[in-house]
């Protein structure tokens, strides 16, 4: 029996409910009667199998798809696209709710939750000060060709989560009514707005996209979220007033756009360049609005309270002499601090704000050198107001902006330079044979090319000169090096800090980064001695199986280099290290992965432990749990013990950046489960498994993954023409032509899994419903482990320890999570209409028939160590989200194996292939974490 909904789930219903009856209305109103009537048929059809299991549904949805003309094709693709895109909408808010519900109990995930451990462990203020004084959170913004959403409707679904979220505040049925109008104008605002891009994105395309995030969310969420624990924790110990605690900057952004040039031509100096002045431009026109209403806020006169000197002194610059505002300090300061910011944006920028804002300068008035001088000022306002009874008039606005400039600066968010390890050595070839050496660099052995490097990063000459033709390729890289140094000097050093390097295979790989900067002006001094600096840091990323492997005897070989300690040091005794879930997912399936991931932070934390260098693990999740997605929380509590410490940065790609930061109140909450997770996972970490147990864990892993990964790789790499499969059988050319990103697909112009980017293998295998980078490889390695046993009795011991680990070991309880999502969403019958469009049955049949028998299998394990036959049993929030989904995303499924057949068959109606991405979108909308 299922139990009875909450009030918040019925509201839920209720409200998706509402959603889908203003769509139909819409639909009626701009397509007509027929086009909504077909619709609504193709709808019931649907919800009838799923709720009744019609087993003629795929025939009835089929003869109903069959009869759309290519218009009504392009209307059935937007209805349903758009309906999950509202019930996406519905289900955040329902998220808010429960979010807001489970603070106040103080649940696992949030603040709230941490504070409490804080005082239930009895942490001294002390302990915690220099916990977040030693502290770097970093989400990083990532461009990749997988987000579908356009920003335009982005920002008209924040006005209907904005009318949704009123509606059960009115009281009256004017309001009401109102309310209801405004939504379904703003419905059909959305069906009325193009859903796709007709011309590829851009770079600039993509930093714009990523800077309306910051403007939507993220430039008031992050500081109202650091004000607030930095007043919780004040409030803990104590402390207000004069004597208020003030949180440590621990919580920095990051971007790879306009610096990630891995396999993107498209990226140069000059989208290095653009980035930064667009980021700046955000970060300055935000201090300038939210000084310009503390101008109006703070209006304390010196006629009722006291103030500072440094307050009078500050007061004293301001350009504003009217004399009815000369008892108004605060108000002359503030005007003094936007006089100032506004020449800083001039300087910086090299044009005036684009705000209408009063900014007159006086004569005597200098731009800020930099963002601490601007916090100097705001400080010198803040602790007037709190040492004369005003501490109250900090919290509202004037504390969080203090936290924006402590987080922002004048560059917004911190840009990575990456660049392949193949390139560098490409690069440094080049420079060595116009410098006159005889030998080919690229031919050396690793031995000879450490030799050579470290050689020439002891000479004080260049190899470069200004006097030799180098090709375009070295030109450009050179280019991007020596604009990282420009826009440091001008923005400062927080703009651009790490390069690095994919396809780290080699010590030489990060010695070619030295060298390389040493050439751009960036690493100056004596290589080994104790006057060297280098201003990048150089972050190797480890992505294959082979690469997680070597990736400790390489930085072992790293910190062994005579001379290397006082480069770390420089660079605060930190090196930081990147790991990619999905490149060596794609090379060895989910469990080999995540596995191999895990071992080899275990073994680089004990390096860096013996060598007293500070580790920061970089995670190069994406949005597919086999990329690394999932629940930020629980990934980060699945950390090897010691492996967060405090220091943590990932990424943040595709349209999960979307779902995770396009609303105020749901950024807020991923961005405090990013902060908890740091802390509980540091200072309080779940895994406190005795040596001997986990030592057993951990030989049993090594077992099952060996199995996991012989499987996977089985199918994927050693079954003949699989890759031919691959691309018949998904959408993985159409989702190549779509304008997704301006990276390209593949790595190269061939049909290999090999060269394919992750990225895209993953999101079609979403696509096609089946999410096989998920989940293949476990049924296989458990069925080994399990067939193995002697007897019964030692079949049943083994199910327990499987049962134990789950209960006992976050890693494998998080994997077994991810796991029964994956398969929550997959579904073999709509992959097998996905298997059909494959021609050949010699190839089609064998291969996915093997799919299913894994498929079975994994369900089976699961079943087994979950002890439960359905799906997120112990989830039934996302288990019915999802159950309510798939009666709208199985048509778009069919329709999508139709279109592409047309489209296959030479086609060649605009409208086809229109309808296809259409399909792609609302599919990746319906699934959410697919990219």
């Amino acid at each position: 029996m299922n139990a009875p909904m909450t009030p918040a789930e019925t509201a839920l219903k209720e409200n998706i409910r509402y959603l889908g009856r203003i769509l139909g209305e819409v639909i009626k109103d701009n397509e007509g009667e027929k086009t909504f009537e077909t619709i609504e048929a193709i709808r019931q059809s649907a919800v009838k199998f799923h709720r009744e299991g019609d087993q003629e549904f795929t025939q009835k949805l089929d003869g109903l798809l069959k009869e759309l003309t290519n218009s009504q094709t392009i209307a059935v693709a937007r209805a349903f696209s758009y309906f999950k895109h509202l019930v996406n909408i519905a289900e955040d808010l329902y998220s808010n709710y429960q979010y807001r519900m489970e603070e106040s109990v103080e649940a696992p995930g949030g603040v709230a939750n941490s504070m409490r451990s804080f005082k239930d462990e009895k942490l001294e203020l002390k302990q915690i000060d220099d916990f977040f004084k030693s502290a770097l959170i970093s989400p990083v913004l990532t461009a990749h060709p997988t987000e579908v959403q356009r920003k335009s409707l982005l920002d008209t679904e924040q006005v209907i989560s904005s009318l949704l979220a009123n509606k059960a505040q009115l009281m009256s049925r004017q309001e009401t009514e109102k309310n209801s109008r405004m939504l379904y104008a703003a419905v059909t605002a959305l069906w009325q707005t193009r859903m796709l891009r007709f011309d590829k994105l851009t770079v600039n395309n993509e930093i714009d996209n990523a800077l309306s995030y910051y403007r939507l969310s993220l430039l008031d969420a992050i500081p109202e979220l650091l004000q607030d624990l930095e007043q919780d924790i004040g409030d803990l110990f104590g402390k207000t007033g004069t004597e208020r605690y003030q949180l440590p900057s621990f919580l920095q952004m990051g971007s790879w756009i306009g610096g990630d040039r891995d396999g993107n031509p498209n990226v140069n100096a000059a989208t290095l360049d653009m980035a930064t002045i667009q980021q700046s431009t955000v970060a300055f026109e935000h201090y300038l609005r939210e000084i310009s209403s503390l101008r109006k806020e703070l209006t304390p006169t010196t006629r009722l309270v006291k103030v500072s000197q440094a307050l009078l002194n500050l007061a004293s610059t301001s350009q504003d002499q009217s004399p009815h505002r000369q008892d108004e300090p605060y108000r002359l300061a503030i005007m003094a601090v936007m006089g100032r910011l506004s020449l800083s944006f001039q300087n910086l920028i090299g044009s005036e704000t684009s705000l209408h804002i009063e900014t007159n300068v006086a004569e005597n008035l200098r731009p800020y050198a930099s963002a601490d001088e601007l916090l100097a000022d705001l400080n010198i306002i803040a602790n007037s107001l709190i040492e004369n009874h005003g501490e109250l008039l900090v919290y509202p606005r004037l504390g969080k902006l203090i936290k924006a400039v402590e987080t922002f600066g004048f560059h917004l968010a911190t840009i990575d330079l990456r660049q392949s390890s193949d390139v560098h050595e490409a690069v440094l070839k080049e420079l060595f044979v116009n410098a006159g050496y005889s030998f080919d660099y690229a031919a050396l052995s690793e031995t000879e090319k450490v030799n050579i490097l470290l050689e020439e990063l002891r000479q004080p000459r260049l190899l470069f000169s200004p006097f030799q033709k180098y090709s375009d390729l070295l030109q450009t890289e050179m280019n991007v090096i020596r604009k990282a140094r420009e826009v440091r000097a001008k923005f400062g050093n927080r703009t651009v800090r790490h390069y690095i390097i994919s396809h780290t295979e080699t010590m030489s790989d990060l010695l070619e980064v030295a060298l390389l900067q040493k050439e751009a002006g960036l690493l100056r001094g004596a290589w080994g001695s104790a006057s060297v600096e280098m201003e990048l840091n150089i972050v190797p990323l480890f992505e294959t199986i082979e690469d997680l492997r070597n990736a400790p005897k390489i930085m072992s070989e790293w910190l062994s280099l005579l001379g290397i300690r006082h480069l770390i040091r420089y660079q605060g005794n930190e090196q930081e290290i990147m790991l990619g879930y999905s490149d060596s997912n794609k090379d060895g399936g989910f469990l080999t992965s995540n596995w191999e991931l895990y071992k080899a932070e275990v073994y680089l934390v004990e390096l860096f432990s013996q060598a007293d260098v500070r580790l920061r693990l970089f995670h190069g999740r994406g949005g597919a749990v086999g990329r690394g997605g999932g629940p930020t929380y629980q990934a980060i509590m699945a950390q090897p013990l010691g492996t967060v410490a405090g220091q943590i940065r990932l990424t943040e790609q595709g349209e999960i950046i979307a779902n995770k930061f396009s609303d105020p109140k749901v950024a807020r909450r991923n961005l405090e489960a990013f902060v908890a997770a740091t802390i509980d996972a540091s200072l309080f970490p779940q895994d406190q498994l005795p040596k001997t147990q986990r030592r057993a864990y951990e030989m049993l892993m090594d077992q099952l993954s060996a199995s996991a990964m012989h499987a996977y790789r089985d199918l994927v790499y050693e079954t003949p023409r699989f890759a031919e499969y691959f691309f018949s059988s998904t959408p993985i050319s159409e989702i190549a032509d779509l304008n997704l990103g301006s990276r390209p697909a593949s790595r190269k112009s061939t049909q290999r899994i090999e060269d394919l980017r992750a990225i895209p293998w993953g999101f079609s295998w979403g696509q096609c419903r089946l999410l096989l980078p998920g989940w293949y490889g476990f049924g296989s390695a458990i069925d080994d482990y399990l067939s193995a046993s002697k007897d019964a009795t030692d079949k049943e011991q083994r199910v327990l320890i499987l049962r134990d680990m789950l209960a006992a070991w976050p890693l494998f309880k998080t994997l077994i999570s991810n796991m029964d999502m994956m398969l929550a969403k997959t579904d073999l019958t709509i992959a097998a209409c996905y298997s059909e469009l494959v021609q050949d049955e010699t190839l089609r049949i064998p291969i996915f028939e093997r799919i299913q028998k894994e498929h079975a299998l994994t369900n089976q394990a699961l079943n087994l160590i979950l002890q439960n036959t359905e799906r997120l049993a112990n989830n039934p929030t996302l288990a019915n989200s999802i159950k309510n989904r798939l009666p709208y995303l199985d048509p778009l499924n069919h329709l999508q194996v139709a279109l592409i057949k047309r489209h296959r068959s030479g086609e060649t109606d605009v409208l086809v292939k229109r309808a296809i991405h259409l399909t792609i979108n609302g599919i990746a909308a319906g699934l959410r974490n697919t990219g």
